[in-house]
């Protein structure tokens, strides 16, 4: 459960909030998306969250909305084509690290022949 709950606002005064406190990348509508650079997702402007404000923890902040994610927007870049292809060579290195190590416990998982059981078939 998150320690502060994100603050509803209407689509006008979100797209205002995320353009006041966003001082790195311009806002133009919620529908526009960023990489995160701390947890590997593309976000919307609908799904960033802002919290804190006067009953929160002081003043209003925006965070990535992906759960244990608390990147700011200087941790958020568009998705450009370069940036969009270097998350798929990453996906797909981290895809064939993964296979690596699954064929490396499968292949530790087999029955190992004695030298004695490989003696005997290569004699015949």
């Amino acid at each position: 459960m998150a320690l502060v709950s994100p603050i509803k606002l209407s689509d006008g005064d979100k797209l205002e909030t995320l353009q006041r406190l966003d001082q790195f990348r311009q806002w133009h509508s919620l529908d526009e998306k960023r990489y995160c650079l701390v947890c590997g997702k593309i976000i919307t402007g609908r799904e960033i969250q802002v919290i804190g404000g006067r009953r929160g923890n002081g003043p209003l902040r925006i965070i990535c909305p992906t759960e244990h994610c608390h990147a700011i927007p200087m941790d958020w870049v568009r998705p450009t084509d370069e940036v969009l292809i270097k998350i798929a060579m990453v996906e797909a290195e981290r895809r064939k690290n993964c296979l690596i190590i699954r064929a490396g416990h499968a292949t530790r998982a087999l029955p190992k022949k004695n030298d004695e059981q490989y003696d005997q078939q290569n004699e015949a």
